[in-house]
């Protein structure tokens, strides 16, 4: 091969080939964005001041009691019918907080009649007997028949003496006997119920009754003879 041709094939390949291994193409100026850099900072600061915010809002919360079941006007509340749950501590809501639950048992009864789903605050409780001037509690024993299925405490009542007897002296004024009964009072509320008969109408059944003292006298004659029946009836102003 002639010595032209030779030079002629190396320059071709070493075109071919392209720049040697230790050499390198210079890199492009890189391009700085300092509006993505202020957008990153301020992303990263959003989400410092939120989670801050979220401790905070954690530790102003507070242990309430919520009532789970009905609780009627005058009666304890008890350990069971509470529950615990979170809100927001205001002074401006005088809630009733968690830990006091034990002492709310023993010496605090409600001054309504309170829903299941209430979150107890100070001023739906008292310290004090919640028998209003004139009020008395009476027990009563009744048979089946003489209360309606479905009776609860908290509920108005109309009682009525049902004996063969003469009906007492001092039922209630203008009451007139009818087929045997006798009104006795139309505004009894029923305190409290001494056991579960109540819900089925069957059985025996002892049931606290408040009312007023001027309808005592009657009301204990007719319940020592078994002579006292109840009826459910709409609470005064319904």
């Amino acid at each position: 091969m002639r010595t032209e041709d030779r030079v002629s094939t190396a320059a071709k390949k070493s075109i071919a080939v392209g720049p040697g291994v230790g050499d390198r193409l210079p890199a492009p100026p890189r391009e700085r964005k300092p509006a993505l850099a202020a957008l990153a900072a301020l992303l990263v600061l959003v989400g410092a001041l939120g989670a801050t915010v979220l401790v905070m809002r954690a530790g102003d919360r507070m242990e309430a009691i919520q009532v789970t079941e009905r609780v009627p006007m005058g009666q304890r509340i008890p350990e069971s019918a509470m529950k615990m749950v979170l809100v927001a501590d205001d002074d401006a809501v005088d809630y009733v907080p968690w830990e006091q639950r034990g002492s709310l048992a023993e010496q605090y009864r409600p001054v309504t009649d309170l829903m299941a789903g209430t979150v107890l605050v100070g001023q739906m409780l008292t310290g004090e007997s919640t028998l209003a001037e004139g009020e008395v509690m009476v027990g009563v024993s009744l048979q089946p028949g003489q209360y309606p299925s479905g009776l609860e405490p908290g509920d108005t009542v109309a009682a009525y003496f049902v004996g063969d007897a003469a009906p007492p002296v001092d039922a209630e004024e203008g009451a007139e006997p009818s087929g045997g009964e006798t009104l006795l009072t139309d505004r009894a509320r029923v305190a409290a119920i001494h056991g579960e008969q109540g819900v089925t109408g069957t059985g025996t059944l002892p049931v606290t009754l408040r009312v007023e003292q001027s309808v005592v006298a009657d009301l204990t004659r007719a319940a020592a003879s078994g002579d006292v029946s109840l009826v459910i009836v709409a609470a005064p102003g319904e």
